[in-house]
């Protein structure tokens, strides 16, 4: 009986962008994000503007969200030593679950005080709002390309670019809305222009947690099927069977798997073991593999017979057979 294991890696930078050329464009629309924040807070205050201020919230967790992802791509550099044996890669799962849950209060935030105001509109400088946002939309676009630049394979990167791109919409609506209360004193305009800011607001935190939430519970991958990937492998030539199939994610983009197969006796298990990583990293960009095989009992080769039970009394998971076994 022979065994090995197989570890394929790889998790260089996507796209060829680098983490110092990341945290520079993520650095440059920080600065232009927070000195219009800022700029926002006061226009809004005077013009008494929820739409504005708003806004200017979404913007701060704008903000929060490009610090965190700054942050986490320099743990992320860390090598993996000692307790840490991945490295410090979940730190960039974990800002993009707190990023999420910060929208979702805030958002929470932002509708109550949008629906009381609904009932009860105060003065709105429309004409203030209207330019504010004119400006807010210019703003977005350049963060946006900046941000676009840097590797959005990242969930934190990502969340950020989404961020800012609902914000050019929220822009957009509070601009009608201050176009709406400077021609016609509609002031409830400014309130219905916070709601549309407020979904966007929960769509994007739903979106981060949710992400977040399946990597942190070992989920596989959306684009990975489980059941797939165990069947192909199952079909590599000279395999009797796989088990204990395992599928997850490090961080975001950085896939890893590991499994159990059986090999029909007499069969070189080192060569069965490089057909399936070589297909595992062609077809499905699955780098980071560990592969145990093993060779078949001839007694648990009969049809019917549980092939995985001479090897793993406890498997997890479905078996995935050779399409030749039955």
């Amino acid at each position: 009986m022979g065994a090995g294991h197989d570890h394929g890696h790889a998790h260089g930078h996507a796209h060829g962008a680098s983490p110092e050329s990341d945290k520079r464009w993520l650095s440059g629309a920080l600065a232009v994000i927070v000195v219009f924040m800022l700029g926002e807070v006061v226009v809004g205050v005077i013009a008494g503007s929820l739409a504005l201020l708003s806004d200017a919230a979404h913007m701060l967790t704008d903000a929060a969200s490009i610090v965190l992802a700054l942050w986490a791509i320099r743990l992320a550099a860390r090598p993996a030593a000692g307790r840490m044996t991945f490295g410090w890669k979940r730190a960039e799962i974990l800002s993009a679950q707190v990023n999420g849950l910060t929208l979702l209060l805030l958002a929470g935030w932002l509708a109550f005080e949008a629906i009381r105001r609904l009932f009860e509109p105060p003065e709105v400088e429309g004409t203030l709002v209207l330019v504010t946002a004119l400006i807010g939309i210019v703003v977005n676009i350049a963060a946006s390309w900046m941000i676009s630049r840097a590797n959005r394979t990242s969930l934190n990167v990502e969340g950020a670019f989404q961020h800012i791109l609902n914000d050019l919409f929220a822009f957009i609506a509070t601009a009608v809305a201050g176009a709406i209360i400077m021609l016609t004193g509609f002031a409830r305009a400014d309130s219905i222009a916070s709601l549309i800011v407020v979904a966007l607001m929960i769509k994007a935190g739903v979106g981060l947690v949710r992400a977040s939430t399946r990597i942190f519970l070992e989920a596989a991958p959306a684009n990975l099927d489980p059941t797939e990937i165990g069947q192909a492998m199952a079909a590599v030539d000279s395999v009797v069977e796989v088990h204990d199939l395992h599928i997850w994610e490090i961080t975001s983009g950085s896939p890893a798997l590991s499994a159990h197969i059986l090999v029909q006796p007499g069969r070189d298990c080192h060569t069965a073991r490089t057909a399936i990583a070589d297909m595992l990293a062609t077809e499905y960009h699955i780098d980071h593999a560990t592969l145990q095989v093993d060779h078949a009992e001839p007694a648990v080769l009969q049809v019917g017979k549980p092939n995985s039970a001479a090897h793993c009394e406890d498997s997890h998971g479905p078996a995935h057979h050779s399409p030749g076994a039955h």
